[in-house]
């Protein structure tokens, strides 16, 4: 978890990795400062978190096996094998949100 008190996971997400991209070329350019950098990123994790806490109401139902569970720093990891998802997403068409796929991997956190 961050200084701030959010968690850093959707740092690893595909605009994560792209922000952090973007953020080292600025520091490597000597266009920004490290300490600026960090609060970028402090401010990611924090935005992130609040949209998909607030602008969601998407629910997810899952049925599979159980492989690997994981309780660390109060982070809950799940590998789930042959797994057949559901997603229930309001206005949109259910042949689109159901899928199985062969490995699921879920990380939780406590939100408070």
């Amino acid at each position: 978890m961050s200084t701030t008190g959010y968690y850093e996971l959707y740092r690893r997400s595909t605009i994560g990795a792209a922000l952090m991209d973007s953020l080292d070329t600025l520091i490597s350019d000597g266009r920004i400062e490290a300490s600026l950098a960090i609060r970028v990123l402090e401010t990611f994790d924090k935005v992130v978190s609040e949209a998909l806490r607030d602008k969601t109401s998407a629910k997810l139902t899952f049925k599979g096996h159980l492989d690997t569970y994981r309780f660390c720093d109060d982070v809950w990891t799940f590998i789930i094998k042959d797994c057949q998802v559901n997603l229930d997403q309001p206005s949109t068409d259910d042949s689109e949100n159901n899928f199985t796929c062969d490995r699921l991997h879920i990380v939780a956190c406590n939100s408070k």
